[in-house]
């Protein structure tokens, strides 16, 4: 008797395995064949400035829309994340250093990267926010690409991204942001400018960088990776919804949420925050607190 229930037991848990091991394999090849895709997009033709603030916008715009948490300060790559379960995962240097950006990189490169999330020769760009930066205005982009485009070249040659089984899986379940080229909607045509006098109108145009994590209607919810605490409801419904604007500034800017609480910015990156102006600020607490 009990070699028989031990037997169904081996049989039992064979199964099991085949059935993971299928699985995977599925995921697996599913991910391939999505991460060596390649697109072909018409990049919108847009006017790169060459003066000294349009610059310092891009340089500003640059720090408060994460892009130096990954590719660094100097704008140069970091290996952003490097273990076995999510895998390797490099952000490219951005400057004209060995390792970085070919000579012959054009405004239409930056756009593909930019606007549709590609590269040069149109295969996804991994966990490049393409799907918040498609929803800036041509003004805000063109500042960046001035910004970025006069960098002082680094030397920094980054490994080749290899991504881990949790990273396929949750990218195969749609709970990791990988691919933003296929959350974009390419047919969206780029706005010039957008009102930076309407608190309502540029509080939501900022707000898009707080999607990532606190999703497109800013509820929250589940956790953005394993072992992250549940993401927060920032609209007027929320806690956050119910602190004040100096309360709202003084946490975005300190990391010290109302009762001296502490922000770890880990989960939330109020040391990228703590760049924003006042007006910016400001306008994203006023458009949060229009949600209802």
């Amino acid at each position: 008797m009990v070699k028989r229930i031990f037997k169904w037991l081996g049989i039992v848990i064979g199964v099991i395995v085949v059935i993971v091991i299928a699985t995977y394999a599925f995921i697996h090849f599913n991910i391939e064949r999505r991460i060596h895709k390649t697109y072909s997009f018409t990049p919108e033709i847009i006017t790169i400035p060459t003066d000294s603030t349009s610059i310092a916008t891009g340089r500003h715009l640059v720090s408060i829309k994460g892009c130096t948490d990954c590719h660094g300060g100097n704008m140069a790559g970091t290996v952003m994340i490097n273990d076995f379960p999510l895998g390797r995962l490099s952000a490219r240097n951005l400057t004209r250093g060995a390792g970085g950006l070919p000579a012959g990189y054009s405004t239409a490169d930056w756009m593909r990267a930019l606007q549709h999330g590609i590269d040069k020769s149109g295969k996804p760009l991994l966990f490049m926010p393409a799907h918040e930066t498609s929803q800036m205005t041509r003004s805000d982009l063109g500042a960046i690409i001035a910004y970025c485009s006069q960098l002082e070249p680094v030397e920094n040659k980054l490994p080749e991204n290899k991504l881990g089984p949790i990273t396929r899986i949750m990218t195969f379940l749609d709970k990791m942001p990988l691919l933003s080229v296929e959350k974009i909607d390419h047919k969206r045509t780029l706005t010039a400018t957008v009102d930076s006098n309407n608190a309502l109108v540029y509080g939501s145009y900022l707000a898009v960088t707080c999607t990532g994590c606190h999703k497109a209607d800013f509820r929250g919810g589940e956790p953005v990776a394993p072992g992250f605490p549940v993401v927060p409801n920032i609209t007027a419904g929320g806690h956050v919804g119910q602190w004040s604007q100096d309360q709202f500034l003084h946490a975005l800017r300190t990391g010290q949420r109302p009762g001296n609480k502490p922000l770890d910015n880990e989960y939330m990156p109020w040391k990228m925050t703590a760049k924003y102006s006042t007006k910016e600020l400001a306008s994203i607490y006023t458009y949060l607190r229009s949600l209802k």
